[in-house]
């Protein structure tokens, strides 16, 4: 090689420096906005999610009683060296004060252990140095039963189902075998199907509504379909409370849509129309709309008039055009529209509280109820856990669909 020749080797090592100083460079800059969505949406979801299968609070109050239970087979009671464990460890954690975090995590598992445990814990100093299973059996009988131990045992941690199953109805029999929790007690699936029902019944009537309307701004001119699209967009520049206050203005007994059809002689007597599942739907979808009309509009917008030309001039009828050139091509957006809704519709909270009934509330409802009125982290975490895999789901079973652009009507 000649003199002042160039290495290819060291171009091609030079090029590479160059882009690891670019990506350092892009990381450096994308590096803030990231520490920020790790700290205030990734970590706090992230420890929510975590509670809902983790367990704590039983072994750090009792920790021999949960070592002693790690040897025990379930069957029968445990030997009287863990009845012994349970005895010290309640004096400790009742003398400390620490004993109501323990008390009320198996309060979730068999109802009344709370009772159990601080009533015990009372009355230990009449348990004397004598046979310690006598000693707790005679302060209370619920001690000699295989269900309570059990409780215990599952509790030790450091991970339960607990929650989960209780989220889907279901629960851990003494035998530690998954059985239905009883009838009286299973809402969780009830609410889960409704959560699913009101997200597609508001996700078809937005697309039903949507539709049409996207195709009516595709089909004008720019400058009057952008004059338009400010009416879709109005809403975004409004409070979502100040919008779903406004439905309970206009559809209350005496509010303006009942007064109207009074008026009209349309109706003798004011009509239910709120705290219902018809405000429900009204509401959401009044919200939800532009979601719907805004990807369909930008898909349909790029669709060639002289594709439907070119088949109107072969002697296609216009529902022929409409179905095999036209809807095809508009599929992208339909799918966009009703991925955006749908998943948006799951996870409603503000608009089922304000214009729905008892009957009418949301799994996002039970998740701030466990949160923040009973403080059962525990059920909160794995509530949102079931929402979380429900909302992936759908995820991808729309990706699973092949990419929405290749779907066609046949």
């Amino acid at each position: 090689m000649g003199a002042g020749a160039i290495d290819p080797a060291a171009l091609r090592a030079a090029a590479r420096a160059g882009r690891r100083r670019e990506q350092r460079r892009a990381a450096l800059l994308v590096a803030p906005l990231f520490l920020f969505l790790l700290l205030t949406f990734v970590g706090p979801i992230g420890s929510l999610l975590w509670r809902g299968v983790t367990d704590s609070e039983v072994a750090g109050v009792l920790p021999r009683t949960t070592a002693a239970l790690g040897a025990w087979n379930g069957e029968g009671l445990p030997p009287d060296s863990t009845f012994a464990a349970l005895i010290e460890d309640m004096r400790e954690a009742y003398a400390a004060g620490t004993l109501a975090p323990a008390a009320t995590r198996l309060n979730y598992d068999v109802n009344g252990f709370r009772t159990l445990m601080f009533g015990t814990a009372r009355r230990l100093r009449d348990v004397g140095g004598g046979n310690p299973r006598e000693g707790l059996v005679a302060l209370d009988p619920k001690w000699g039963e295989r269900e309570t131990w059990a409780a215990i045992s599952r509790a030790g941690g450091p991970f339960t189902d607990l929650y989960v199953l209780a989220a889907v109805d279901l629960r851990r029999d003494a035998a530690n075998q998954i059985v239905a929790v009883p009838d009286d007690q299973a809402v969780f699936r009830a609410i889960l199907g409704r959560t699913f029902w009101i997200a597609a019944v508001v996700t078809l009537t937005c697309a039903a509504i949507g539709f049409p309307v996207a195709y009516l701004l595709a089909s004008l001119k720019p400058r009057t379909a952008g004059l338009l699209l400010i009416f879709v967009l109005l809403p975004f520049w409004t409070s979502l409370l100040v919008r779903t206050t406004a439905w309970v203005v206009l559809l209350q007994r005496e509010g303006i849509v009942n007064s109207a059809l009074l008026g009209l002689g349309l109706v003798e007597a004011p009509l239910r129309m709120i705290f219902n599942r018809f405000a429900v739907y009204v509401a959401i979808v009044y919200v939800l709309l532009p979601f719907m009309i805004l990807p369909l509009y930008g898909v349909m917008r790029s669709i060639p008039s002289v594709h439907l030309r070119a088949a109107a001039s072969l002697g296609a009828r216009p529902w022929t055009v409409f179905r095999r050139i036209y809807l095809p091509q508009a599929l992208p957006g339909v799918g966009a529209g009703v991925l955006l809704v749908f998943i948006q519709a799951l996870g409603y909270y503000i608009t089922p509280a304000l214009v729905g009934g008892a009957d009418d509330q949301m799994i996002s409802y039970f998740i701030a109820f466990y949160a923040s009125r009973t403080v059962n982290w525990g059920m909160a975490g794995a509530l949102s856990l079931l929402l979380l895999i429900a909302t992936s789901t759908m995820f991808a079973l729309f990706r699973r669909l092949g990419g929405l652009e290749r779907l066609g009507v046949r």
